[in-house]
């Protein structure tokens, strides 16, 4: 049976993190991949479950500061030697050690601005509305003391009336049905 139009997917409830591990664990090796936990506090075990692999923020930042060093680079050697030269004492126009610590600071900005961003953007964020926000219990569960399991409607796998039974055999506190 497919997913009903507007159907975001399963929410099952867990009292202890332990439960959830266990549940995500066994949702992994049965061939789920469209899922996710949600927790009040890091639950690394969870992450590890779900098969959450490494995330590309790191690169980003390398990616930033490179950016931003080569750019402050680029423009101290085109104002000293094109745009502006000055023969200041008989030094060269072209002195690169004045020019370290101007692209030192420009990497460090380029580098947090672009973590910031790219995280803010991988991330999904800023997201006003999630279909969850909807779902009983989660806005104070998720925040404070319990712990879900989201199985998602795009999931090939997912099925409505088995996806649910599939849950209930976990032994969740309960399961919902999540709608857009």
């Amino acid at each position: 049976m497919p997913a009903r139009e507007g159907t975001y997917g399963l929410l099952a409830e867990f009292d202890t993190p332990s439960d959830l591990v266990r549940a995500a664990q066994k949702a992994r090796l049965d061939g789920w991949r469209r899922m996710d936990c949600y927790t009040p506090y890091p639950v690394e075990e969870a992450a590890e479950a779900i098969g959450f692999h490494r995330n590309k923020v790191p690169l980003l930042t390398l990616i930033g500061g490179l950016i931003g060093c080569s750019a402050a680079f680029s423009m101290e050697t085109w104002i000293s030697t094109l745009a502006y030269p000055l023969n200041i004492g008989g030094r060269p126009t072209y002195s690169w050690p004045a020019f370290i610590i101007p692209a030192y600071e420009w990497t460090i900005l380029w580098a947090g601005l672009s973590a910031a961003f790219g995280m803010l953007a991988l991330n999904g964020l800023p997201s006003l509305y999630h279909p969850l926000f909807n779902a009983p219990n989660f806005r104070n569960g998720a925040t404070t003391d319990k712990f879900f399991l989201c199985l998602e409607a795009l999931d090939p796998r997912f099925d409505l009336v088995e996806s649910k039974k599939y849950l209930e055999s976990m032994g969740p506190v309960s399961v919902v049905e999540v709608e857009y």
